[in-house]
């Protein structure tokens, strides 16, 4: 147990910060990321770690949505600061459902 609990205290960010915090840090995530063009919706997962951001397939083609995930990960660089690194995953998906009966 003791074992658990220093790992778990070593890794970046662990026990530094308050409730509020952290809480404003993955809403500011979510704001950045909510502000590029397309983007139907963020969400800050893994305590801020990754971002997943899904956009509109309609109008963002793949190259346009590579772009948007670098572009994000430069902006978070330039506006927050953070312990280790924040992984960013834009989803682009298009979907086509039938029902046969």
């Amino acid at each position: 147990m003791h074992l658990a609990d220093a790992i778990s205290a070593s890794r970046p960010g662990a026990r530094k910060e308050t409730l509020s915090t952290y809480i404003k840090r993955l809403e500011q995530l979510e704001e950045i990321a909510s502000h590029f063009e397309g983007v139907k919706k963020a969400y800050a997962l893994q305590a801020g770690r990754e971002i997943r951001v899904i956009v509109d397939e309609d109008r963002l083609d793949d190259e346009k949505a590579e772009l948007l995930a670098r572009d994000l990960a430069k902006r978070i660089e330039a506006e927050m600061a953070f312990p280790g690194e924040i992984k960013v995953n834009v989803i682009r998906e298009k979907r086509f459902i039938q029902a046969a009966r």
